[in-house]
């Protein structure tokens, strides 16, 4: 009988290796074996954690955009069996989020890492995609009224920008949660440039994400001091 090490690591690997039907399989055993582990660390110890390692090999140029793409198709494969036996948390706040890779980024692995956390934590999501020009996500945002904004970069160059679209935002929509996220970014960083929070994985993005709405929604009822 497998351990539940050993099925993390098939998962993992299913995705790293792009193997739909393995992904498929590794998954199903995940649900076969529920005193092991639970759909919600297959998904992030075993499929995340799998892309994550995919971001690596892209990074130092091992892997390409479409190994990533076959990647990410046996990572939602996987994602299509557990998904439906994840526990939502139905006292959690229901909400919605824009998000997308700022402008002149075009890195969208971890990106869509928090776009697949927020789905599955029941959030409503618009994905803007990868290199949006920074008015879009103004637009969006003023567009649907979400409760949360967030961006990703991954280059120190592109970061910048995203200084710019907090200012506008918050001009515009001060009520307006901004999340921050990506390798060259800090909590201080983030706090620096004006954001209400700042995710260091996407498992992360969505707790945050939670505990900002949480505060601005006992902010609103008055429960807690300006």
């Amino acid at each position: 009988m497998a351990t539940k090490e050993e099925i993390l690591a098939e998962l993992k690997e299913a995705v790293v290796e792009y193997e739909e039907d393995d992904c498929r399989e590794a998954a199903q055993k995940v649900l076969d074996n529920p005193d092991l582990l639970t759909p919600m660390e297959g998904v992030m110890d075993g499929l995340a954690a799998g892309m994550e390692k995919v971001g690596e090999l892209f990074d130092s140029h091992e892997y390409f955009v479409p190994e990533v793409l076959m990647c990410a198709d046996a990572l939602y494969a996987g994602l299509d069996i557990l998904r439906p036996h994840v526990k939502i948390d139905v006292d959690a706040p229901k909400a919605s989020v824009v998000l997308g890779s700022v402008q002149g980024d075009v890195h969208d692995i971890g990106k869509n890492l928090v776009k697949m956390m927020f789905d599955i934590a029941g959030w409503e999501v618009y994905d803007l995609g990868r290199d949006v020009p920074l008015e879009q996500f103004v637009e969006k945002q003023l567009d649907t009224k979400s409760d949360v904004l967030a961006m990703s970069a991954m280059m120190t160059t592109t970061m910048l920008g995203m200084k710019k679209v907090i200012a506008m935002v918050k001009e515009k929509n001060p009520d307006c949660l901004i999340m921050l996220g990506g390798a060259p970014l800090t909590r201080d960083v983030a706090n620096l440039f004006g954001a209400d929070g700042y995710a260091e994985s996407a498992g992360n993005a969505v707790s945050e994400g939670i505990k900002m709405i949480s505060s601005l929604r006992k902010f609103q009822k008055g429960d807690v001091p300006a």
